[in-house]
């Protein structure tokens, strides 16, 4: 489990290309290198990977050929960057919210406005998730835990204040941009408890 907190960006050293998976080679910064063991979980870019071996601060991961397709793993390249968050321990400071690292989807950056004090980001928003997307609700965004700030009919914008454009790559963001979503699973299953409430009483 994670916070949503980033604790930092990682450059991609190395990409290997295997059958129907990919490994990296990740240099995360020495501040979250410490103590770190074989099997540990990392959130990248907000999805959930497992260290396979390490060399100073330079990380291993596999990653399978489905999570490639339904997260911006795949379109990753050599030296490019990611947001970084090591998994929670019991006692740890939750400054974000719970996030397991199962991305939901990919959606595409459609608009962004630049403000004085602030960055308005907008995001496409697929049909099957309107649903669970709601104004002032939690979602994590290539694993940065963010607060909803309005929802259309197909598209949802989320502010960034100048430290959290800084600290997690969204000061770089460009229309087109691909990101990982990963929507309040609280939410879900409320809205999904719902439905079946509902379908249950019109039986």
């Amino acid at each position: 489990m994670f916070t949503g907190i980033v604790q930092g960006q990682g450059q991609i050293k190395s990409i290997a290309e295997g059958k129907n998976q990919r490994s990296f080679v990740i240099t995360l910064p020495r501040a979250m290198s410490q103590d770190v063991n074989i099997g540990a979980s990392i959130a990248i870019n907000g999805a959930c990977l497992t260290v396979t071996s390490q060399s100073d601060n330079h990380f291993s991961f596999d990653v399978i050929g489905q999570t490639l397709k339904l997260t911006n793993l795949g379109l990753l390249q050599q030296d490019d960057w990611v947001n970084a968050e090591r998994s929670l321990k019991y006692g740890d400071e939750i400054g974000g919210h719970v996030i397991s690292g199962h991305i939901s989807s990919a959606v595409v950056i459609s608009h962004i406005e630049h403000q004085d004090q602030n960055t308005s980001i907008w995001f496409d928003l697929p049909q099957v998730h309107q649903k669970h997307v709601l104004p002032q609700g939690f979602i994590s965004l290539n694993g940065c835990s963010l607060t909803v700030s309005s929802v259309s009919d197909s598209a949802f914008c989320v502010c960034f204040i100048p430290e959290t454009l800084r600290t997690t790559g969204f000061g770089k963001a460009r229309v087109g941009t691909q990101v990982n979503m990963e929507i309040d699973h609280q939410t879900q299953t409320i809205v999904a408890t719902v439905e079946r409430v509902l379908a249950s009483q019109q039986t």
